[in-house]
């Protein structure tokens, strides 16, 4: 039978040794446990967290893992898969959001400053880098999500987004999870189509890359892109 959380000594208690020690102090497992509230039928939150970790292959495989494939664990509902997911979007936008902001003078800043955000996705991803006058990041937006090597580019909306944040100049990147980073035929029409329309409306669209992995190839070969 397993033993309840509030039956374990309070030195043992997650909760209680965060308040105590720090979350430093936790183990990979406890801090999840805390995320999760309450385990399932026949285990505590703290043995629920440990079988996910083993599920999908430590920390790094769970903040990789879709809501719907937290869904198909036993013990792991709505409520909890939002809150594992939400918990390592917030993790990795406070890991961007603590970097001064750099330029974006070239394609390789581009795919310097988008790669992180694509950690560990399976599908195709289309984001909208927001900069201010001096090419200075503002604002990372995900834009569209499409199945796998098919997202479409909706001009209007990524263009909306950028003048909603009170951009001044964008970038584009989205990923291939085949792993080949050449840009398709339709990347590289999307892009001379999007330069055209930033162009109609006072903003300047730097470039558009494609990433696959640590690979990553451009998709704007028009002459208001980087050179």
């Amino acid at each position: 039978m397993p033993v309840p959380i509030t039956d374990l000594p309070v030195a043992q208690r997650p909760r209680e040794r965060l308040s105590s020690l720090g979350p430093q102090a936790l183990n990979d497992g406890e801090l999840l446990a805390l995320l999760l509230g309450q385990g399932r039928r026949g285990e505590n939150a703290v043995e629920l967290a440990f079988a996910l970790l083993t599920a999908f292959g430590g920390v790094g495989g769970l903040a990789s893992a879709r809501p719907e494939e937290l869904l198909r664990q036993p013990g792991v509902g709505v409520a909890k898969a939002a809150a594992i997911a939400a918990a390592f979007q917030l993790a990795a936008r406070a890991r961007a959001g603590t970097q001064a902001p750099v330029p974006l003078l070239r394609a390789g800043d581009v795919a310097r400053e988008a790669a992180p955000l694509f950690a560990g996705a399976r599908v195709e991803r289309l984001l909208v880098l927001i900069c201010d006058a001096r090419n200075r990041p503002r604002q990372r937006v995900f834009v569209a999500e499409g199945a796998i090597d098919e997202v479409a580019v909706p001009v209007r909306e990524i263009l909306n987004t950028v003048l909603r944040h009170d951009g001044r100049a964008f970038a584009l990147a989205h990923n291939h999870p085949s792993g080949d980073p050449t840009p398709s035929p339709d990347d590289r029409r999307a892009s001379t189509l999007l330069a055209v329309a930033a162009r109609t409306v006072g903003l300047r669209f730097l470039d558009h890359v494609v990433l696959a992995g640590e690979n990553w190839r451009r998709a704007a070969p028009f002459e208001d892109a980087f050179p």
